[in-house]
């Protein structure tokens, strides 16, 4: 069966096309609270397991050893706009490792800031692989190998120690089985899971949580950093005016978002009160479209009660967010149109 539309673009009162897909929203105990489609359908993580991948740089005690600010966790964790700020930062954890850029396997590309973009084609400049998006993250993992011990030229190989703690860690939060977990690589070269989107809706939830059963000090403590470090450095994270850095301000604390390409959003929520479930909800456009995932994400954290009065005024542009023509003319809009079902409701 095919998705459901999620989204719609109109243009004047008429649905010109729209976008399918599903979405899962699971609370800390792995029980399905609402979903949009098929919430066991398939989807690579891609960046939205950015949480995940520096895990094991922190349970190892990373932010000691390399005496790492809660703006430098929050850009391991990102995908960012290619800033000046973004790039100086990475520049300075690679030095913190004694390693250059060219140890970063992630290939160069623009940035994805415009402004940015525009300045450095205006200096005559090509980008450098600093100005990936995911250079952060990358510059992360060779910190956690030089912390560990590992092999720091072959970082991003699947079988490499740390990508399969990495893939250990994003299986025990979302309790599914490694060998459930399909394997290729993402586009900045790294291994990429595949796992149903309640599994990873569960792991946003288990990062949000007071307490995930089993797990050590020293865990708890990573996920709490991880937390803290993107709900305050919600630039760092994205970039000038972009959802997720928006979202995070929005927050206050109370949640966080990571996006993932080919039209992933993954949303973590804090438990509101002590005895209530932290809750995840992650979403994947069927077409991997971006432009539908910030309206259709706020249209599932409304349904859920999850957006206060404040929170709903600073994001509402992107609710309904225009279509514009070439002379910047409203000629249309995006309207998220999500058909949410309750728990295991069938529809």
């Amino acid at each position: 069966m095919a998705p459901p539309v999620l989204a719609r673009i109109l243009r004047g009162d008429f649905v010109e096309s729209g976008h399918r897909g599903d979405a899962a929203v699971v609370d800390e105990a792995g029980r399905l609270l609402a979903r949009a489609g098929d919430p066991s359908r398939k989807v690579f993580l891609r960046s939205a397991a950015k949480p995940f991948q520096v895990l094991p740089l922190l349970e190892a005690g990373g932010v000691e050893r390399f005496r790492l600010s809660s703006a430098d966790v929050a850009l391991m964790c990102a995908s960012h706009g290619g800033e000046p700020r973004h790039v100086r930062r990475v520049e300075r954890l690679l030095a913190l490792g004694g390693f250059r850029v060219r140890d970063l396997m992630c290939g160069p590309h623009l940035p994805f800031s415009e402004p940015a973009a525009r300045a450095l084609v205006a200096r005559g400049e090509h980008p450098t692989r600093l100005h990936n998006n995911c250079s952060g993250k990358h510059a992360g993992l060779l910190l956690a190998c030089r912390l560990l011990g590992l092999p720091t030229k072959t970082y991003w190989r699947p079988e490499h120690p740390l990508q399969l703690a990495i893939r250990r860690k994003i299986a025990e939060l979302g309790s599914v089985s490694e060998s459930d977990m399909d394997v290729a690589i993402d586009g900045c070269g790294l291994a990429v899971y595949r796992l149903p989107l309640s599994a990873l809706a569960l792991a946003y939830a288990r990062l949000m949580a007071r307490r995930v059963h089993g797990e050590t000090p020293g865990e708890k403590q990573a996920r709490a950093r991880v937390v803290k470090a993107m709900a305050n450095n919600p630039g760092m994270v994205a970039g000038t005016r972009f959802f997720t850095t928006e979202l995070l301000r929005a927050g206050e604390g109370r949640w966080i978002g990571k996006e993932g390409a080919e039209g992933v959003y993954a949303v973590g929520v804090r438990a509101p009160a002590a005895g209530r479930s932290a809750a995840g909800l992650v979403l994947k456009i069927e077409d991997g479209s971006a432009r539908a995932r910030p309206t259709v994400t706020l249209q599932l954290m409304r349904e859920m009660r999850w957006l206060p009065a404040p929170a709903r005024r600073a994001l509402r542009r992107f609710e309904r967010p225009p279509v514009e023509n070439a002379a910047g003319a409203v000629v249309g809009a995006i309207e998220a149109e999500v058909p949410i079902l309750r728990g295991n409701a069938d529809g």
